[in-house]
């Protein structure tokens, strides 16, 4: 679920926290990158048990409300359509669901009000009540009204972002909030993939879908500290009108990783290095940083063409 575009912020966020703090080490940084990767596995599987928190609570609502019929004696007949959801009985029972919270120890025990404040959302959506005021409900409904959940409940949802903020609290310091709707996006896909007939045992997406992707985040990462002088000389010899001192500090990290991963990375092409950076340059930097950057790589590029220091073939825009 982790891919080449995260891998990439990931690796620039590490090496500006790794440049600004002079005490860290590569082995730090390191450790740092994949504690950022385990962190986003951490919070798809905070979010798939987040199904078993709602469902638990409107379970516990309608046995509240039946307790308070049976003392009132007022007639009651609660829908249960929610609460016996089969896709969330399901979620509930995967056993690598399962295995995973209870080895990390992840609990939505401090994000409980969360829970209660998504529930009171929820129920006033007009995709839950045409739910259940459906004829029929099959499966593949108890699935749909999940998806709704979290492409029209969840993103941005700021009673969820609260809840993760004191579960992250709770967990020591886990970095969840900004990956909400990144990951919110695995959760769909992952709630398509779901089979009946799996039962416990239908699998969930694993932290990478190949192991070079992992190996592609480590080499990134130390081959842009290991080759940082020779970017920056690169760097500085293609300001014009510009000086060192006047680039701001994300421009420059981003610049480097990009020049690493243009040289050092001959298997990826060149146009996906490009544009990769490039959008990276339009969410961390300035309004204007990425036609700045985008023109700095542009020359370099072409003087790396003329010397014949460019291993693969290109396309200068």
């Amino acid at each position: 679920m982790i891919t080449r575009s995260l891998v990439r912020t990931r690796t620039i966020q590490t090496l500006f926290a790794y440049y600004q703090c002079g005490d860290k080490t590569p082995t730090t940084a390191r450790k740092e990158l994949l504690r950022s990767f385990s962190d986003t596995y951490s919070l798809y599987m905070v979010l798939l048990d987040f199904v078993n928190e709602l469902t638990t609570y409107a379970q516990n609502q309608i046995t509240e409300m039946e307790q308070r019929a049976r003392f009132t004696h007022k007639a009651f007949t609660p829908n249960r359509r929610f609460a016996d959801n089969r896709f969330a009985q399901q979620v509930f029972e995967n056993r690598m669901l399962r295995h995973y919270v209870d080895a990390q120890h992840l609990s939505w025990e401090a994000g409980q009000s969360a829970v209660e404040a998504v529930y009171n959302q929820l129920v006033a959506m007009p995709f839950y009540q045409d739910y259940l005021k459906a004829d029929d409900c099959t499966y593949e409904d108890d699935k749909a009204i999940w998806r709704k959940i979290c492409t029209e409940l969840l993103p941005d949802n700021a009673e969820l972002l609260g809840g993760l903020e004191e579960m992250e609290i709770a967990l020591d310091e886990q970095n969840w909030q900004t990956d909400l709707d990144y990951v919110l996006s695995f959760v769909v896909k992952t709630i398509r993939r779901f089979r009946e007939e799996n039962g416990a045992d239908q699998e969930l997406l694993q932290m990478f879908d190949h192991e070079d992707e992992l190996q592609f985040a480590q080499d990134l990462l130390s081959r842009s500290i290991e080759h940082r002088e020779e970017c920056l000389e690169l760097i500085h010899g293609h300001l014009k009108n510009w000086t060192a001192d006047r680039l701001a500090f994300m421009d420059v990290v981003i610049l480097q990783t990009a020049l690493t991963e243009i040289m050092y990375f001959p298997e990826i092409a060149l146009e996906v290095s490009l544009n990769e950076y490039i959008e990276l340059a339009k969410d961390y930097s300035g309004d204007k940083s990425y036609i700045f950057i985008n023109g700095i790589l542009n020359e370099i590029l072409h003087d790396l063409k003329r010397q014949n220091k460019l291993l693969k073939a290109m396309t200068i825009r």
